[in-house]
Order: structure tokens, then sequence, then C-alpha cells
């Protein structure tokens, strides 16, 4: 298992870029160390200047590169270059450029343009990857290897792929007849009578697409094994990791998870924008904590801007203090590191207006360098918390392969479905009480831990997922799910008998038929009981119409021919109790329900509650301590009342036994002795 000794503390170093500017290194070291800077990643694109022609290689700048790092105690993430090959090998091999759903073959540009399945871009991938890791296996400086950069969705229909997929939909489904069965392909006469008419191009068989979209991620996946193996076999020892992004990009990041030996992403919030800054961190928070269930445990934060990025549209820069708050929010959710795209401005290409640590003027006098000194001297104060981790009670199902297929849906109301939108206002209620959340994936077993499972909009079902739910909530769990729950199972069709499908019996219900609104439409719910606040709460977009077999109401809709049928169910399922939430409400409601529910169910919260708007508390645990982390991400001061006699500054020391302030876009770390909360 991965346990960094220290805070990592760096960026991405392109040195490649400066090989024609001989003082560049010395006078970068220098600001590394200025800014408290532990390691680096290099190399990510590199392989046109360490191969600039077939079969002949120039690592004398790598050589200088490592070795320079290591006498200055920088550590160095060491890439392979697979992300962006050499214009010679597109040239040399034009099989290796990725083929689009037109087939036209790319030509030479971006990066990432490449064909997965090619048998020829994998063998130079392998023989790179190779010499590599022969040449720096015992350098001091080589604390990881950084498998390629951002894979995405490599979507090439190459003849080479086409036929892989194939081959891919034979292991899965043995025969011609599953396959059409699986897809209904009697629908439109889509029936298929030979494995050859089998392509990724009828958006109107969903069980195809749905299908392809697993065979990429997969593919992908086969190929960053293919790129790890030579790694693994000459440095067994050192760590692999490969950065995920937002989980937009069609990777089914849960399979990929227990395939490195540490996860990695790049998070890049576009702060102080049309979004209150407050539920932008609310987002990324949710985000954070996803990276960290992956695998259960702590992470790295690989990426972020130190200031601006020049491909959000609009960009601001970050106002004083919220690079650092940014930063220890990432710690607060688990992260063991905080580093950047990109270390020194390039001067040319698509991100010479990306921001970096040492932006175009070169001097450590700027505020964006002074702020990263200041993160740096921060994290290395924080050695206690190294240790520590996240604990949950609730966990919130986001599942990827129920997106894709939600997203490829065509229902009554086709816009506004937000899946992932949705997944975000359910975590934002807890982010809000400092209670801590897990990200799990529906065919997480491992439910026993939690007091609460959320599962917004869980429209497809794959095998096993509702016994697990069934067995969870009978063995005394909570469980809350929604509309648009149960309604079709893993090959995308519909289950007979209508949704819930197979969660029939542990949500009580049955669902008619759902309506769904126009935004001007006006639908409302009444509780059925003064469990709430408030004693009406708005409807938007989605009103399932429910039957109760057996469930509780706990509201019902009050508008509409089926006004007074319910909106809210609960159901006594063994020795735990299943919610349905038959509508989308809003935020005042989940709000009110889950604060409610959150008493009921005696969920942990931080040390201070209630908490002003736009400051969250997360905790991280080690064996004899918590450390809480305030955060305030509103602009003005806010002030924070303990729920404990007392509590001590995990960076002064001071002992705090009061109402204490927060600064605008502040922060204040807390400790106190774990049996006290």
């Amino acid at each position: 298992m991965f346990e960094p000794k220290f805070f990592w503390h760096g960026a991405d170093y392109n040195f490649e870029q400066w090989l024609d500017y001989p003082n560049v290194l010395t006078r970068d070291i220098e600001l590394m160390k200025a800014a408290r800077c532990n390691v680096m990643s290099i190399g990510i694109f590199s392989w046109a200047m360490l191969e600039p022609v077939e079969g002949e290689y120039e690592f004398g700048w790598m050589d200088g590169l490592m070795d320079r790092l290591a006498e200055n105690e920088i550590g160095a993430i060491l890439a392979t270059p697979s992300a962006a090959k050499p214009a010679w090998m597109s040239q040399s091999y034009p099989e290796i450029r990725l083929v689009d759903e037109y087939g036209r073959r790319h030509p030479h540009h971006l990066r990432h343009n490449h064909c997965p399945t090619s048998p020829i871009y994998r063998q130079k991938v392998r023989q790179i990857n190779t010499l590599l890791a022969e040449r720096y296996r015992d350098h001091p400086a080589l604390m990881m290897w950084h498998v390629s950069n951002e894979y995405g969705n490599q979507n090439c229909r190459c003849e080479l792929c086409l036929q892989a997929f194939r081959e891919w939909l034979q292991m899965r489904y043995g025969s011609l007849d599953a396959v059409n069965k699986a897809w209904w392909t009697a629908f439109w006469s889509h029936r298929y009578t030979d494995w050859s008419q089998i392509e990724p191009v009828d958006p109107s068989v969903h069980g195809l697409m749905l299908d392809w979209m697993r065979f990429v991620s997969d593919q992908v996946l086969d190929f960053y094994l293919a790129e790890k193996e030579p790694l693994q076999e000459i440095t067994p020892n050192v760590p692999v990791t490969t950065n995920f992004m937002w989980p937009n990009v069609g990777l089914d990041y849960w399979t990929f998870a227990s395939h490195v030996d540490v996860i990695s992403w790049d998070s890049y919030p576009r702060w102080h924008s049309e979004i209150e800054d407050w539920r932008l961190a609310a987002d990324t928070a949710f985000f954070h904590d996803l990276h960290r269930s992956y695998q259960q445990r702590p992470f790295l934060l690989m990426e972020s801007t130190p200031s601006v990025t020049n491909w959000q549209g609009v960009s601001r820069p970050k106002r004083p203090g919220m690079h650092v708050l940014a930063s220890l929010q990432a710690v607060a959710h688990g992260a063991n590191s905080v580093q950047y795209f990109q270390w020194r401005q390039s001067r040319g290409g698509a991100e010479k207006f990306h921001g970096a640590v040492v932006s175009h003027a070169g001097r450590e006098q700027t505020r964006t360098f002074q702020e990263v000194t200041a993160v740096g001297e921060l994290l290395a104060r924080l050695g206690p918390v190294l240790e520590s981790v996240n604990q949950a009670d609730v966990a919130i199902i986001y599942d990827l392969q129920n997106e894709w297929a939600l997203d490829m849906a065509q229902l009554p109301r086709n816009k506004d479905k937000n899946y992932q939108e949705r997944c975000l206002a359910h975590y934002r209620q807890f982010w809000q009480q400092g209670v801590t959340v897990d990200i799990i994936n529906s065919n997480f077993t491992e439910f026993s831990n939690y007091k609460l499972v959320v599962a917004p909009m869980l429209y497809l079902l794959q095998e096993g997922v509702a016994e697990w739910l069934c067995e969870y909530v009978q063995a005394g769990g909570t469980l809350v799910t929604t509309y648009l729950t149960g309604v079709v199972n893993q090959s995308d069709l519909v289950f007979m008998g209508g949704s819930p499908g197979p969660l029939k019996d542990l949500l009580g219900i049955w669902v008619e038929e759902t309506d769904v609104l126009f935004d001007h439409h006006q639908q409302t719910i009444q509780l059925t009981n003064k469990t709430l606040s408030g004693a009406n709460y708005p409807v938007k977009h989605y009103a399932d119409i429910v039957h109760s077999q057996g469930a509780e109401v706990f509201a019902v809709y009050e508008q509409d021919f089926y006004a007074g049928s319910p909106a809210i169910t609960v159901n006594q399922f063994g020795k735990g109790r299943a919610y349905y939430l038959a509508a989308r409400y809003d935020d005042g409601f989940l709000t009110d329900f889950y604060g409610w529910l959150a008493k009921m169910l005696g969920l942990k919260t931080a040390i201070v509650h209630p908490l002003p708007r736009g400051v969250t508390a997360q905790v991280r645990t080690k064996d004899t301590e918590k450390f809480i982390f305030l955060l305030n991400f509103e602009p003005i001061p806010q002030t924070i009342k303990l729920d404990v006699p007392a509590a001590v500054d995990a960076l002064s020391e001071q002992v705090i036994t009061d109402a204490f302030t927060i600064a605008g876009y502040g922060f204040r770390i807390l400790k106190l002795a774990r049996g006290i909360v």
C-alpha cells in the first residue's frame, strides 16, 4: 500500500520545453525550494525529446534533470510519454492514428489521438516504458510512476477496435442470440445474424451503445495495464498511478481504481464564477470524496491551478486566500498532496496562458508564488495529519454506467435529467452539516459501516444490486432512493412489471406513471405529519405517481389529478427503513429532510453545529485524535461557536474555549482527543 512519509507539494515540470535555456533549471530549483516544493511530475509529454528519431534516444537531458532533483531532495513522479506520440511515429505507422465514427483517420494533432488497440502503438509504448524503467529503476529521485496523462474515452472506430469490440461481446454474451435478446433487436428490425454486422453507430439500439461505452472503457484500461506491465516487472517497489479527471470522460473509474497503487486526480473548480463559491466548494468536495472513495483511502491531488486556467471560458484569478483554502479543502477530504499544472508557464502552444507557479514574469514576488509558498509551509506543519483518514456514516451511490444509460434514455422529459447534479444536491446537505460522506458505486457491497445510503436516480440496476440493497436495509440500514430508480437492467431493458423493478418489496411501492413538469408548472407536497419544519414543499421536473404496497405515506401531492397520492414513502424492511422520494425536490426540502434524518440516525458531525452558510467542517481521524478542518468559502468573516469545552489549534497549539472568527476565504484546523466527538 502506498503511504507517503510527508505531504507532497509540487507541479508538472515540462523541462523539455526549456532545453535551449541553460539557466532555467538552476533558477527553477531555487524557486522550487523557496516554494517548499518536494516533488515534480516530469516527462509527461516528452516522447519527441526522448526519441527524436525512431530508435535513436536522447536521455541525457532527463538524466541531468533527475540528478539535479535528487541533489536538492526533490522527488520525481516520472511519467510515461504515451499521451502525445511524436510526429515521425504517426507518419511511419498510420494505423496508430485514431479513426472517428465517420471512418476518417485523424491526422497527427492534439494529444491522446491514438488507437488503444493498435499492436504497433502498444509495442512502441512498451519499448519506451521499458527503457525508462531500466534506466531509472535505482535512481534516488524516482518516487512514483505517472502512467500517461488523463486517459480519456479513446473512441476509435478503426477495424482493429471494431473487431476487438466483437470479441469483447462474444466473451460477454457467448452467442449472437444472447446479444439480440439483451439489446431487444427485434425493435426496428435490428436483429443481427453475423458478428461482422455489429457496428457501434446506431444510437437507437441503447444496449449496443451502452456496451460500446463499456468496451471502450475496458479497452483503455487494458491499454493502461499494458503500459504498466514493464514498470511493475522492472521496478516492483515503485508505486504506479495515472491521473483521473472529472468522471464525465467516458471511463468507468470504479473499474480502473483497483489497478492503480494510489488514486490521483486533477481538480479545476472555476472559482468566483456565476456559481457561488460556497456552492462550488460543496460540489468540489463531492469529487474529492469520490476520489478518496474509489479505494477507501487517501488520494493525491495531482493537478490544480495555482491561479487560472485557459480553457474554462472565463477563469478569474483566485482571490487572496482562495488558493490556500482550496488546497486545504483537498487535504480535508483525504488528499496527501497538493500539486499543480504547471510549474513554469509555457512560451508557446495551447497552454501558454494557463496559470503556473512561475509566470512569464519569472519572479517569486508574485501573489501566486507567495500563496503557493504558503501552502508548502502549511503542508510541512501538518505532518501529524498525514496518517489520518476520513470515516463516514453516510454513502451516496454514484454509478457511472447508470449515468451513461440515463444520458441515452429517451424519456418523456429529457431536459434536465441531471443525474450528477442531483447526486451533488443530496451531497451538499451533508457537506453543510459537516457530515463525512463516502461516494460509492452501486455494486459496492461493504454497506455495513454506513447508517445511511442515498441512491438518487438509480435508473439502471446492475446484476446483484437489488439483493445487496435489500440485505443492507434488512440488517438495519437506512436507504433513501428517488424517482427514476429501478427502471432498467444492466442491458438497458425495462423491468417487467415496471419500476422500481426488483426493489418493489424493499420500498413497498409500485410506480404507475410519471408526470413530467415544465418549468412553469406548479406542484407541491404536504407532509402527513409534522416531522419537518416546512408545511409545503415545491416539486419540479419529475413526479412519480406511486401506489403503496405496505409502505407508510410520508407526504402526498397537493395538485393535479393525482393530488392525495404518495409523494414520499417509507417502508420498514427487516430491521431497517427505505425511503422513496417520488419527486424532484429543491434544496429547501433536502436540507430539512436530511437535517431531520441526521438527528434521527445520530450521524457523526464535526464539533460545531449549526455551521454558518459557506462554512464546512471536515474531519480526519487517527488513532488518538481528530483534526477538524473548518473552511470558510464566503468572502466575509464568519463566527464559529464550539460545541465542546475546548479544542486545540493544530498549528499554533493555542487552546480554544469559546467562539472564534474565521476570516473570509480563511480556515482553522482544530485538534482534539478522538473520544470527545
